[in-house]
């Protein structure tokens, strides 16, 4: 526990470690209670689209398990806990009527988080479109937007007095770029007119979003989660170095700069500026004022330049590493200097709120052992790397809130369907049962003794849970 201090007393007292999830990915029980479908539930179900098969009709069986599930967050002794609601829960047909059973089940939720003393950090997108919303073009739609902001007022209105922060959306490039553009996820779609559409529906709809929130509960730190690419260029060539920044300004800039400038930026309103379906006013409503922002990271982005006679807005390829120990098992290169390279980056270009961690973690199919225990050590290495680089970037000044890992367990992991495990918590997808890992006890170690060293400070005693203490 000791080797846990100096790394925990790098952090500000008041700090948030937290875990995090998203409601398609665990929830399961997609028929059920009067929810609709999503987007996510045609395309898991279309061959070809998902690993295997794979879709979210049971995923973790969390809507069923859910008080279990607190129980096991409580047991880590995380401060906080970041969740998706269902739009589909809520409204079946993305508008008209309120289905009461889908908002019974988040009250039975926060009231659980309540109980067990967890902070209360939801998002209210976190990709499942209500799949009724897609016939009418989804988020190349405008009145999509409209529909979003009505979905957060039913929200706030019925839950926002026990939320203790609310997100709009999480990673809108993964659901524009991902989504329309590169056809990996739901609607699997390639186009980049539609991309272009849905990037500034998404913005657009962030801003009503906010609007209608602070409607409701103006008391509410309001956000938007981004998963920024941390890019650099693949050498100290100008054309490398002109390369990233148009592919900062087509991955990053596309969201930074109208939510927090009002405005889109130069080189990519020069090149696709003429497909943004942008009315009067847009431009301020997106440019809503916030009291925080999350950065979800993962892996850094180099980028060279790729101008030809027949390449496309931003002209670049990807260089990546050839040394695959320096990659976890999706694929995905390793390297925390990216999570404080872009921090240093954004918040010299823009004008920006304190910011959350709300995703950071390590995709490792580590099994159990013969010993039944999980002993994920890269895992653990990932996460006391990316942490130590949190500490040293509040150290040089920038206002970071909490960090939350991903993810609290095993799940749905998108078009990789159960193949990929980014989980502190190993999930036996057939029974259902839960077992912490090593990484996930490191982590609730870290956490508690943070918390402990922070009321020690105040005069209180707080006792940090061993590992055999654990009873899930």
């Amino acid at each position: 526990m000791d080797n846990k201090t100096p790394l925990a007393d790098r952090f500000p007292d008041d700090f948030i470690f937290g875990v995090a999830t998203s409601s398609y990915q665990i929830e399961g029980a997609t028929r059920e209670d009067g929810r609709g479908p999503s987007i996510w539930d045609a395309f898991s179900n279309m061959p070809g689209r998902v690993y295997q098969g794979h879709n979210g009709d049971v995923a973790c069986d969390h809507y069923h398990l859910w008080e279990k599930d607190l129980d096991l967050i409580q047991a880590l002794g995380v401060d906080a806990y970041r969740f998706s609601i269902a739009w589909p829960r809520i409204l079946p047909n993305g508008v008209g009527a309120v289905n009461d059973k889908g908002l019974d089940f988040y009250d039975r939720l926060v009231d659980g988080m309540l109980e067990r003393d967890l902070q209360v950090f939801p998002t209210l997108y976190h990709w499942d479109l209500p799949q009724a919303l897609a016939g009418y073009g989804g988020w190349t739609d405008r009145n999509t937007a409209d529909a979003f902001a009505n979905y957060a007022s039913v929200v706030m209105k019925r839950l926002g007095d026990r939320f203790d922060t609310v997100t709009t959306f999480n990673e809108p490039w993964c659901a524009c770029h991902l989504s329309h553009l590169l056809g990996i996820h739901a609607p699997g779609e390639k186009n980049r007119e539609a991309t272009v559409r849905a990037i500034h529906t998404m913005n657009l709809a962030h801003g009503l979003g906010v609007q209608a929130i602070r409607a409701e509960r103006s008391d509410i730190p309001c956000g938007i989660v981004i998963n920024a690419m941390s890019i650099t260029p693949a050498t100290d060539n100008q054309a490398d170095i002109d390369a990233a920044e148009r592919q900062f300004q087509f991955d990053n800039g596309v969201f930074f700069s109208p939510i927090f400038d009002g405005k889109y930026d130069d080189e990519f309103n020069e090149a696709l500026g003429e497909l943004l379906p942008i009315q009067e006013g847009d431009l301020a409503t997106i440019n809503q004022p916030l009291d925080f922002w999350g950065f979800n990271y993962y892996t850094p982005v180099k980028v060279a330049d790729a101008t030809h006679s027949s390449s496309v807005f931003p002209h670049t390829k990807n260089v990546t590493a050839t040394n695959r120990k320096d990659r976890t098992d999706i694929g995905w290169e390793i390297g925390a200097h990216g999570l404080s390279d872009l921090l240093t980056q954004v918040y010299k270009r823009y004008e920006l709120p304190p910011v959350y961690i709300t995703e950071n973690g390590a995709c490792y199919n580590t099994d159990i052992g013969e010993d039944g225990k999980i002993h994920d050590e890269q895992r653990t290495a990932y996460f006391e790397e990316h942490i130590t680089e949190c500490a040293k970037i509040i150290e040089a000044g920038i206002d970071m809130r909490g960090y939350f890992a991903w993810s609290l367990m095993d799940n749905f992991e998108w078009a990789e369907g159960y193949k990929m495990r980014f989980g502190i918590v190993h999930v036996d997808f057939e029974s259902q049962v839960r077992t912490i890992k090593d990484s996930g006890y490191w982590f609730s170690e870290l956490s508690q003794t943070h918390r402990a060293n922070a009321d020690a400070k105040e005069g209180s005693d707080n006792d940090v849970v061993a590992d055999d203490d654990f009873e899930v």
